[in-house]
């Protein structure tokens, strides 16, 4: 957990950047299980997410605790996450990718989006979900699945350390979807992963239109002189990707 917040010029850059570009930098620095596994983006393609982690932790439940009649109690803690998560953050739970119930539904994906939440990732279901498709609320989920979190899952702690898919989540790390998942971020790393995500999604534009326009991928990516020296003129406007005419 980060004893300073990131800020709002950091969050805009990597709510920005490809989760496969981030994979790639943190991969860098020797950080490889970050990507929060068997997730995927539940409504309207293209949708991103960004902000830091807010958490909340499952364990199995037991028949004779996880009744209905534990809503009721104002202290419940999944209750209490969607009550208290802060405006811009994720909430992020903890299910031990067991998908066989749901970890949420509309009614409580509603009223986080009511309170200015950046979104939700579970490694377990969420139920009601062509009404969460429907959400301006970025959700991801490992899918959905119509039984209460009261059939598998009860709520324990919020805002703690948890696994999600396989990744760790600390408190305020910042959490990052898009079409391909989320991936999380050490919170203090995310200002140096900011200032490299940019210059390394420049040079891969690059790339890939000279790749489209016949270039080989040896030698453009990674770069070789020549290309580094076309990407030189590029950034000058004194070069057009394509140019040096390649054939497929």
């Amino acid at each position: 957990m980060t004893d300073q917040p990131v800020s709002a010029a950091v969050l805009n850059i990597l709510g920005k950047a490809a989760t496969s570009s981030i994979a790639t930098l943190l991969h860098k620095r020797g950080l490889r299980g970050q990507f929060i596994q068997g997730v995927r983006l539940i409504g309207v393609p293209g949708r991103r997410m960004v902000g830091p982690a807010f958490t909340l932790r499952y364990i199995p439940a037991r028949e004779d605790i996880d009744v209905v009649e534990v809503f009721r109690d104002p202290q419940h803690p999944q209750r209490l996450a969607v009550d208290t998560v802060p405006s811009g953050h994720v909430l992020v739970m903890d299910c031990r990718r067991d998908a066989t119930a749901a970890s949420g539904g509309s009614l409580l994906l509603t009223r986080l989006q009511v309170r200015g939440c950046a979104g939700v990732v579970t490694d377990a279901g969420l139920r009601d979900a062509d009404a969460i498709a429907g959400l301006a609320l970025p959700c991801f989920a490992a899918g959905a699945s119509a039984p209460t979190n009261l059939a598998r899952h009860h709520a324990v702690d919020i805002n703690v350390p948890i696994g999600c898919g396989g990744a760790p989540v600390y408190p305020g790390d910042i959490i990052v979807g898009d079409g391909d998942g989320v991936i999380v971020i050490p919170a203090h790393l995310a200002e140096a992963i900011a200032a490299e995500v940019g210059p390394m999604e420049a040079f891969e534009n690059f790339a890939l239109a000279e790749i489209a326009a016949g270039a080989p991928v040896i030698g453009t990516y990674p770069p070789d002189a020549a290309t580094q020296a076309r990407y030189d003129a590029f950034k000058c406007g004194e070069y057009v990707p394509g140019e040096r005419g390649d054939k497929p």
